[in-house]
């Protein structure tokens, strides 16, 4: 593969020599992020910061920041409409609720939305009451998302969140009564975890009847406090075993289990993360986001500057991008696949077709590998892993790099 690469400032741009040729635009959707927190969990390895003051004192000043940073990338999404938008973070709800209404309708006022726009927010049930939640839903949110993690005070203790038990039950309450849709987020295998607290906090999780759950194995990431000083977790079998518990209580529930880490009833999936997994196309504006957005003649990915007070001074500036890149016909299989391999329905061949302009010959060398190797089936039109692929995601993901032409 021939490659030049060209240096601009603040940005490097990579050209390649194989076009890539889309046929159609996939959906497009709109990340914001939100980098600030009550305080830094010890396992989060997000682009997020203690706050130091009150955040009445920054959010107007990054609300502005973010419309202008959305109206700089307006030129590369003319004519199409956004089908979800996620904010996300950090903790989006240490916002006003004054700051998501003039984030949101200035949002309108510079993209049409689709009419039935799924518009998603993170929440941490230590910033919130019934009144904030309250005036989320009527500035436009109408998916709320609750970092819950446990139920176990003593669980969320060692893990840091500022939340209890009681008041993780009692956002849950009120966001259940207030949102047709509640994305409940729980972690397992959490320091000096059992598998009786593990037990105890789905049991909890399933009598608020969810529609949506999301259960994420805690790991312990670099540049954390927890990789800097390791706590005791579960070890690999008892892990394993929480994982069993969870799925079978889950599935006997009534959720299906449709992405790696999420489960849902049926028509409660999340429109935003599947975009992302089906290889759609975002904008991400805010410290640190990400964008991936296609043209015909290519796809390109870009991120903004991480540090709050570095982006703010960017788009200041006129440009909060701090790297570009056009990505190569040869890079996509694993882009795709990297996300697709995520969905339990697996994908077809039309779809990778639709998204890359690329066709089966293009993924015929690393799924030639997994399906020997038994973790990936091909049938009909429809690729997905088997059960011991999802086990082994991430060693299915990587014969498509090793393997990509």
């Amino acid at each position: 593969m021939s490659q030049t690469i060209q240096f601009y400032p603040k940005k490097t741009v990579l050209t390649h020599s194989k076009a890539v040729n889309l046929t159609a635009l996939p959906p497009l959707a709109l990340y914001i992020h939100v980098p600030w927190c009550v305080k830094k969990c010890p396992y989060c390895d997000f682009n997020s910061h203690e706050l130091k003051n009150d955040v009445s004192d920054i959010e107007a000043d990054y609300v502005n920041a973010l419309l202008v940073d959305l109206e700089h990338a307006l030129p590369l999404v003319w004519g199409r409409r956004l089908v979800s938008i996620f904010i996300g973070g950090g903790t989006p709800s240490v916002l006003s609720v004054h700051a998501i209404e003039r984030l949101l309708s200035g949002v309108r006022a510079r993209l049409p939305f689709v009419s039935d726009i799924e518009i998603t927010m993170e929440a941490n049930p230590g910033t919130l009451d019934n009144a904030k939640l309250k005036g989320f839903r009527d500035a436009g949110v109408n998916r709320i998302s609750l970092g819950v993690q446990s139920f176990d005070d003593g669980l969320l203790k060692r893990i840091g969140r500022i939340h209890s038990g009681a008041q993780a039950r009692a956002a849950l309450d009120t966001a259940y009564q207030l949102f047709d849709k509640v994305n409940l987020d729980i972690m397992f295998a959490l320091p000096e975890q059992t598998l009786e607290q593990l037990q105890s906090d789905v049991r909890t999780a399933l009598t608020y009847a969810p529609t949506h759950l999301s259960y994420y194995h805690m790991t312990i990431e670099p540049n954390t406090y927890f990789h800097r000083y390791p706590p005791k977790v579960p070890d690999d079998e008892l892990a394993l075993d929480m994982q069993a518990f969870i799925e079978q209580a889950l599935e006997d529930s009534g959720m299906r289990h449709y992405e790696v880490s999420a489960y849902a009833k049926a028509g409660h999936e999340s429109h935003h993360n599947t975009n992302y997994w089906q290889f759609g196309d975002y904008v991400g504006i805010g410290a640190g986001a990400h964008s991936k957005i296609s043209a015909h003649d290519g796809i390109i990915r870009q991120a903004r500057y991480k540090h709050p007070q570095r982006y703010l001074d960017a788009v200041a500036q006129g440009d909060a991008v701090e790297t570009f890149e056009q990505l190569s016909a040869q890079a996509l299989p694993f882009e795709f696949m990297l996300n697709a391999l995520r969905l339990r329905d697996g994908v077809t061949v039309a779809d990778f077709y639709a998204s890359t302009g690329l066709g089966l010959m293009d993924l015929q060398p690393a799924l030639e590998k997994a399906q020997a190797q038994g973790l990936m089936e091909k049938q009909a039109d429809v690729l997905r892993v088997t059960d011991l692929g999802w086990r082994f995601l991430s060693d299915v993901q990587t014969l498509f790099l090793n393997d990509s032409p």
